[in-house]
């Protein structure tokens, strides 16, 4: 019987892993209801122009309103989606503007004539998928479209995994190279002000010495 090589049973444990360790942003948890509600935001990393789906789940529940906010972490707040008063399931999407992070916001609101006591007993159940990158994108639908068969459809889902992959190297490169330059230019920085000091104190003590010979001189304590 011939033995497969290694490295031909490599690139598809590679491939598998892929698969296996792709990550997944689900999360289920009871939401307060309040007159004037926090928010309770879930943060995700995302690239740029990367495709985010939010699926909502929301539990029932009488006198409560949940509003859905989707926003990003840049200097801007940038604001994605805003919607009231989801109910059941609530499926939206987005495309990521800048590199950070998207967090999807909830606020669970109390509606009509309820008592102090009532509202501490509101709450709603939720429960949210986020997808992010390939994850997000639709696979059976593109198979669908281009006829493509269950290995191509895996093919190109591994195909986007390993150009996330990809993107995430270059940005950790970047960083990694920004930090690199800063860290340099604070060390020059910091060296320039040694430098400054020394000099400075080393002027301040001839500076001293020569003053001190004057007020000396003066006193004919000294020749």
């Amino acid at each position: 019987m011939a033995r497969r090589s290694p490295l031909t049973t490599l690139p598809l444990f590679f491939l598998l892993s892929l698969l296996l360790l792709s990550p997944t942003h689900a999360i289920k948890f009871s939401l307060q209801a309040f007159r004037y509600p926090p928010q309770k935001c879930i943060w995700n990393a995302a690239h740029t122009n990367a495709l985010v789906i939010v699926t909502a789940n929301v539990g029932p529940g009488l006198n409560q309103r949940v509003d859905i906010e989707i926003v990003d972490s840049s200097p801007q707040k940038n604001i994605y989606l805003s919607k009231k008063g989801i109910k059941a399931e609530s499926r939206l999407a987005i495309t990521s503007h800048s590199e950070g992070e998207v967090g999807v916001c909830l606020r669970n609101y109390v509606e009509g004539d309820v008592s102090y006591d009532e509202m501490a007993k509101l709450s709603r159940v939720i429960d949210l998928d986020i997808d992010i990158g390939a994850d997000a994108v639709d696979y059976n639908a593109i198979a669908n479209q281009e006829s493509l068969s269950g290995l191509e459809t895996e093919m190109r889902k591994l195909e986007g995994i390993v150009q996330e992959v990809v993107d995430e190297m270059v940005y950790l490169k970047k960083r990694e190279q920004r930090f690199t330059e800063t860290n340099e230019s604070t060390n020059q920085r910091v060296q320039n002000f040694g430098w400054f000091t020394i000099l400075s104190l080393a002027g301040l003590g001839v500076w001293q010495i020569f003053h001190l010979r004057a007020f000396f001189k003066r006193k004919y304590l000294i020749d």
